[in-house]
Parts: C-alpha cells; sequence; structure tokens
C-alpha cells in the first residue's frame, strides 16, 4: 500500500534533505519561472509545457484553481520549487481518466522525490474523482517508467514517432496507467 502524502506534506528525502509538497498558488509564478530556467535544454526539449516560456508559466498558474486540473509543487528549504506535477481530468467520455505530467530539477534527482511527487499527484487526480490515470513520457525515459511502475502503474502501449521535439526529431512514446478508488 502507498502511503497517501497530502498537500502540505513536509517529505524527507533519501539524501537527507527534505521539501514540502503543496499545492502551487498564483503566488507562485516567479517561484516557478525560476524552475523553469533551472531546467536542461534537454528537458525543455520534450516537456509538454515549455517552462522556459513565461506565456506557458503565467498559464499554469491562472489554472491553479481550475476545477479539472490539480498541480502541485516540491519546495526547498528557501522556498524554492524543485518539482511540479499537475494532473489533468480528461474531457467527454474519457472524464473518468487524468493526464499526469511530472518534473523534476535535475539537482534533486535519485533522491527520491520523483516518487513522493507521483504519489502526491495520484493522490490529488483521485480528488479530482477520477477513476483512472494515465502518464505518458518518451521510450527512453526508464527512471520515470521506474517509478510509476512502483506505484502500481502498466505499459498500456508504445507509440512509435508519437512525439516531436521542439528540434523536430521523432521520439517513441510508452503510455502507462492505473486504476484508483475514488
Amino acid at each position: 500500500m502507498v502511503q497517501r502524502i497530502e498537500a502540505g506534506s513536509s517529505v524527507a528525502l533519501r539524501d537527507g534533505r527534505s521539501v514540502v509538497i503543496r499545492a502551487l498558488d498564483e503566488h507562485d509564478r516567479n517561484a516557478l519561472d525560476a524552475f523553469g530556467n533551472t531546467l536542461p535544454r534537454n528537458d525543455i526539449l520534450y516537456l509538454e509545457d515549455d517552462f522556459s516560456n513565461s506565456e506557458i508559466i503565467s498559464r499554469l498558474v491562472n489554472a491553479s484553481y481550475a476545477e479539472n486540473w490539480r498541480q502541485i509543487v516540491a519546495t526547498n528549504d528557501q522556498g524554492e520549487i524543485v518539482a511540479y506535477a499537475a494532473a489533468l481530468q480528461l474531457p467527454g467520455w474519457s472524464e473518468h481518466v487524468a493526464d499526469i505530467r511530472l518534473i523534476v530539477s535535475p539537482a534533486w534527482r535519485r533522491s527520491g522525490l520523483g516518487r513522493h511527487l507521483a504519489q502526491a499527484i495520484v493522490e490529488a487526480a483521485r480528488d479530482l474523482g477520477v477513476s483512472k490515470v494515465i502518464v505518458d513520457m518518451l521510450a527512453a525515459q526508464t527512471a520515470g517508467q521506474a517509478i510509476f511502475s512502483r506505484l502500481g502503474f502498466a505499459v498500456e502501449g508504445q507509440l512509435a514517432r508519437h512525439a516531436i521535439d521542439r528540434d523536430g526529431n521523432l521520439h517513441d512514446i510508452v503510455i502507462m496507467s492505473a486504476f484508483v478508488r475514488v
């Protein structure tokens, strides 16, 4: 059984550091913008949302209270955002499904933060009332696949040359899902 992580929870990581996992709010615009600027170019190439674009950051922060969207961040002791996750409830015949996104700053990877944030965003998706969560990522992102596998996600499929990065290169994606109880 996966431990439930409540928003606003302080979490101790494997490397001795700690973070607070909480909901994104309207006061996070500058911190989210700074977070985006810490991401390496390779990360930005593959993200669905361009965290280096201030207009995208504004859109994300403005959507922090949307009914069909949950966004959470992990902050360090200085209040800096070091990770971001979102669950977006899909419309129409897929309204029982939420799509998950997750990104961790390179300096905070391999600390267990990705797993804690993944747990928290699955809980946030459950609070949306969905019964299924999906996540899609590049086939090459094996660490992310391992995080979600440990949370009970299974590969539903792989799409060849489905994602295109900002340089125009095509990549395969893996789609993973898990059913959650409401």
